[in-house]
């Protein structure tokens, strides 16, 4: 996407949305931005997807060269743009690109030309419709300045902000080329999921950390089979409350060499890992399609195991601020002598 179409989703002119950027201009490798030539810009003057093209400065003396925001450069705008507009507009732009994304994915080997092209235009309608939400938002805020705070602080709430810890690991990889090894958890073989995970927590032999907002006593009993001495940390907001404190209290008595501490994720991690000997020389991390508790409920699943380096630093990254949130509090934890 380019820097003037970007700068009025959302509501910049072109040289102070450039200027945003190149504060941050340590955030933008080559891969994320970079500049048209001369050519590439005449060639885009005439396009027949763009529109109104001499309104935005390609002819008429625009002094600099538009610059091109790859997907991930998109996505870094998410970090450094700031505002109730921008919180919209970002919005917005995931869900379109995570739209694409899926029918793309869904439509490979398939694809012809003509879906190239269909694509090309619904991504101009895409910014068409990003245009009308921005003109929407700012008819709103017009007509909340004729009413009383009441009424100012219910869309303050009805507007959550959206944390840049909220773009998920796996978003920021879309781009990423990584082998992988698949495990495949096939739907109808229960004992072959459960076999799965059992087997991975066994390589562990120093430490083994969980991610998942969603876990029940089942995520605890496929531990069973963890060396002794292997620390395991479950990061989760054990969403829905599925574990209660009498179901660690259980696994802890039959299984009392395995240590578990649970430690609240924050809302910063959606997605689920496992990561073997965190920070080790032979550590791995695998990326789990499903919660552990659902292995074989669900449809096919797979478990991949991340190759790439990059990844594996990001991951690092988030799992360093999680170890600082406070524990996680299972229900009746603090009705102890129940269980």
């Amino acid at each position: 996407m380019l820097d003037y179409d970007l700068a009025e989703i959302y509501g910049y002119t072109t040289s102070a949305f450039n200027q945003q950027v190149k504060r941050n201009v340590d955030r933008f490798d080559e891969d994320f931005r970079f500049q048209l030539t001369r050519e590439e810009t005449e060639i885009l003057s005439i396009s027949q997807f763009v529109i109104s093209i001499q309104t935005k400065g390609l002819k008429g003396g625009r002094a600099k060269l538009p610059w091109a925001f790859t997907e991930s450069g998109v996505y870094m705008l998410m970090t450094v743009l700031k505002g109730d507009l921008a919180v919209q507009q970002s919005k917005a732009l995931i869900r379109i690109f995570r739209e694409m994304k899926e029918y793309i994915i869904d439509t490979q080997g398939l694809i012809t030309q003509r879906d190239l092209l269909r694509v090309s235009i619904q991504t101009t309608e895409n910014t068409e419709a990003i245009r009308s939400i921005h003109s929407m938002i700012e008819d709103q805020q017009k007509l909340l300045l004729e009413h009383d705070d009441k009424l100012v602080n219910a869309f303050e709430r009805i507007n959550e902000t959206v944390k840049q810890s909220d773009l998920s690991p796996v978003m920021m990889k879309f781009n990423a080329e990584e082998e992988s090894k698949e495990y495949l958890l096939r739907e109808g073989c229960p004992v072959k999921a459960d076999v799965t995970y059992i087997d991975i927590y066994s390589k562990a032999t120093k430490s083994i950390f969980i991610i998942d907002n969603y876990i029940n006593i089942k995520t605890l009993r496929l531990l069973q089979d963890v060396k002794s001495g292997v620390k395991v940390t479950v990061f989760s907001d054990n969403l829905y409350k599925h574990l209660h404190y009498c179901d660690y209290v259980d696994f802890q008595t039959e299984f009392p060499s395995i240590p578990i501490t649970f430690i609240t994720t924050g809302g910063i991690m959606h997605d689920r890992f496992i990561i073997l000997d965190y920070a080790c020389l032979d550590e791995r991390i695998f990326h789990c399609g499903a919660s552990s508790k659902d292995a074989a409920v669900k449809l096919t699943t797979a478990i991949s195991e991340m190759m790439s380096e990059d990844l594996k630093i990001q991951i690092h990254n988030l799992i360093d601020q999680m170890k600082k949130n406070p524990p996680l509090i299972l229900p009746d934890e603090l009705n102890r002598h129940r269980c």
